[in-house]
């Protein structure tokens, strides 16, 4: 039984008990609604989401087709590993291996945190390392920051935003939307948790909105896509529909989307592939991908950790198994990097600055190393259609100019 998958166990009972005892809601699309007439109305709501969304990646795919896509997905303080692999990665011993210029970057949960910084390029690193290594995080379980009232989490959305706004800010975004402009994309999950579905945010399409503003919901979506349920209260969103003013209400994205290369209704495009042509998939895990057997024992808390830790587990390794179907059946080239088993096993909530500095420090020295990327092969098992394993690579070679 892992710490991180004690630590949800226990957090899971505690809000269990305490269910009920937060604040309400100013207004929901959904109050009042029989089941069939709310099914309808989200259904509606996500195709007004996706409908912006896919025009503008359609528009930008058409000009500048994709080239290299990177997918950065959630493990909370094990995003240290994912920093690491993108400083060590723009270093690579061998020049031909080095990182390349992203024209699609998405994240999800810590994988959101990070994409900004991926996305801009290496003149952004230090901040990007400042921010996982530079124990910000370390005190996040201070009693300070619990919150006074169980308001949707444990903590304060105030503990979240403090590792997010001094690291997040005004240039940044502003160097986001100059991206955007020329036709590269950053796109980050969340989940809504009326709906039950993923939610894509064009972040570039925020950032160019200017002002404050902008800068407000570029963090907020960010803050979003990383407040893990029960841990973080949701963040809610002011939203209008037919004129009726409601708010929506936002947790981790990795509760529906572990990671993804392109939102869901995109993947369906009939011209997709033909713009995906050539392109190359780089994808980081922030945890371990291995089972780790182990015996488990017979109390509640144990089989309430291990239970979610092989669900959570298994969760990325269904998405990734669908991501790499979707790339083999168009020939795209998929490149993983993951946690190591042999160094998996810490807390993913213990966000101790020499446990993730160490973490940070080994993702670096792998990366720059030959043969670090893993390459997805086919392994037909019964009751699959198709399933992936990974395989060494001999490199990686991205495919544009290098960005370090």
């Amino acid at each position: 039984m892992t710490a991180t998958a004690t630590s949800i166990a226990v957090l899971c009972m505690l809000c269990s008990t305490l269910a009920g005892c937060g604040g309400g809601r100013t207004s929901s699309p959904f109050a009042g609604l029989d089941p069939q007439a709310a099914r309808e109305l989200a259904q509606q709501i996500e195709r007004t989401r996706a409908q912006a969304l896919e025009a503008d990646l359609r528009e930008a795919f058409a000009t500048r087709p994709p080239r290299n896509i990177l997918m950065l997905s959630g493990g909370d303080a094990d995003g240290a590993f994912g920093c690491g692999v993108l400083a060590g990665w723009r270093n690579a011993v061998n020049p031909a291996d080095r990182r390349p210029t992203f024209d699609v970057v998405t994240g999800v949960s810590t994988g959101a945190l990070m994409a900004p910084f991926a996305f801009l390029g290496s003149d952004w690193d230090d901040r990007l390392t400042e921010a996982y290594t530079g124990g910000h995080a370390a005190g996040l379980w201070r009693v300070a920051r619990l919150a006074p009232t169980l308001n949707g989490g444990l903590l304060r959305p105030e503990a979240l935003d403090a590792l997010i706004h001094p690291f997040i800010d005004a240039d940044l975004v502003a160097a986001v939307a100059r991206e955007h402009a020329l036709g590269r994309r950053l796109l980050v999950a969340t989940t809504d948790l009326d709906t039950e579905s993923a939610c894509i945010w064009d972040m570039g399409e925020i950032a160019s909105r200017g002002g404050e503003p902008a800068l407000a919901l570029f963090r907020q979506v960010l803050a979003a896509s990383a407040s893990l349920p029960g841990l973080f209260p949701p963040r809610r969103f002011a939203c209008e529909a037919d004129g009726v003013a409601y708010e929506e209400m936002h947790v981790d994205g990795g509760v529906a989307a572990p990671l993804f290369v392109m939102p869901e209704a995109l993947l369906r495009w009939k011209q997709l592939a033909a713009r995906l042509q050539s392109s190359r998939v780089y994808v980081i895990v922030n945890m371990s991908l291995d089972q780790t057997p182990r015996t488990t024992e017979p109390n509640v808390v144990a089989i309430l950790a291990r239970s979610f830790d092989a669900m959570y587990r298994a969760s990325y390794r269904q998405a990734l198994n669908l991501v790499c179907t979707y790339c083999s059946d168009h020939d795209l080239e998929v490149s993983i990097a993951s946690i190591p088993v042999d160094e998996a096993g810490g807390n993913m909530l213990s966000f101790d600055t020499a446990t993730m500095q160490r973490n940070f420090d080994a993702a670096v020295e792998r990366a720059r190393q030959p043969g670090f990327w893993a390459t997805p092969a086919p392994d037909v098992s019964p009751g699959f259609d198709r399933r992936f394993r990974p395989s060494p690579a001999a490199g990686i070679g991205g495919r544009s100019a290098t960005d370090g």
